[in-house]
């Protein structure tokens, strides 16, 4: 494939803090190498119905530091029909665009792959989410963001529950996956970490809380992904107050916070360069490749090794767990 003259740029699925980075390292590569971009608006959404248009340098000056996505986001069942793709090439079609770059997470992914087995239209993806659930890279755009919110939320939450003897359970996002569950809770000393990747014995969790009680550890963390398998935060506090009666909890569910605000260094370094990469990656003839980087290195993984696919936790996490919280 030769260089595109025209691509397009769209942000998909659940926004992300680095987004806007991306954008803007995308779209000052694509005019570097005398690429014109143009941005999609609401994602495949935006793209089926023509919500599209030229991006030029000044409409990405000062979004480096801002959350959220300036192309807005938005889910399509509409674009995985047969009409829905094809109302969708014909728009952008209608633009000239030659290629895609797409950030986003696994339903992004697997969108582009869908859509080149019937088009043609080259692609290349790049890991947009908070929950850093893709094989191909180290971390996802916005996790470390993510991370970091629930670590300051947490925080705070350990001074009251301190002050009052009391048991906190924090529910951080997490459906499928549970690293931001895992880092915040690990880094900010939680005594019991939830995740939807491991099951827990309920009753030896019961068992040590009330070894704990016994010897006067009255102050407990517990950091509960959404999708762990007993359904959430309230429903942990439930059970827990099931067997120890007397026993105060208190539940945060910290949301859509982790979602937004301004992305730290980590992630607006990480964005600039997949960014920049993934132009650089089209105008060089790739296509069907989600960019990451692993070791420190930028690295290609096929769209199909890097959907439907978790990545592992590491063991010696899992280990550190029990180990560091007694």
């Amino acid at each position: 494939m030769s260089k595109p003259a025209n691509i397009g740029i769209m942000t998909s699925g659940g926004d992300s803090p680095g987004m806007n980075a991306a954008i803007r390292a995308i779209v000052r590569t694509a005019l570097f190498h005398d690429i014109k971009p143009f941005g999609i608006m609401r994602g495949y959404q935006g793209m089926l119905e023509g919500d599209i248009k030229e991006l030029l340098t000044t409409d990405v000056s000062n979004i480096i530091h801002r959350g959220g996505t300036i192309l807005k986001t938005a889910r399509s069942k509409d674009f995985m029909t047969e009409d829905g793709m094809k109302a969708a090439y014909d728009q952008i079609s209608k633009h000239h665009i030659e290629a895609l770059v797409l950030i986003g997470g696994d339903g992004t992914m697997r969108g582009a792959v869908e859509f080149f087995k019937r088009y043609k239209i080259p692609a290349i993806g790049m890991p947009g989410t908070i929950d850093n659930d893709l094989n191909g890279t180290d971390f996802t755009i916005g996790f470390d963001t993510a991370v970091n919110t629930a670590i300051w939320a947490i925080d705070k939450i350990r001074d009251t529950a301190e002050a009052h003897d009391r048991m906190f359970i924090v529910e951080v996002m997490g459906r499928d996956a549970g690293y931001i569950a895992l880092n915040s809770g690990l880094a900010c000393g939680a005594e019991y970490i939830f995740i939807p990747e491991q099951k827990e014995m309920m009753q030896d969790i019961l068992t040590s809380i009330q070894d704990d009680r016994k010897r006067k550890k009255m102050t407990n963390i517990i950091v509960v992904a959404e999708g762990d398998e007993f359904g959430g935060a309230n429903e942990v506090s439930a059970l827990i107050k099931q067997s120890i009666p007397d026993i105060e909890t208190r539940v945060t569910i910290l949301g859509h916070i982790q979602r937004g605000g301004s992305p730290t260094c980590v992630d607006r370094i990480l964005a600039s360069r997949l960014g920049h990469g993934a132009v650089e990656a089209l105008a060089a003839g790739r296509t069907q490749e989600m960019i990451g980087i692993v070791n420190g290195e930028i690295v290609f993984t096929p769209f199909a090794s890097c959907v439907k696919l978790q990545k592992p936790i590491p063991d010696d996490l899992l280990e550190m767990i029990k180990v560091l919280a007694k």
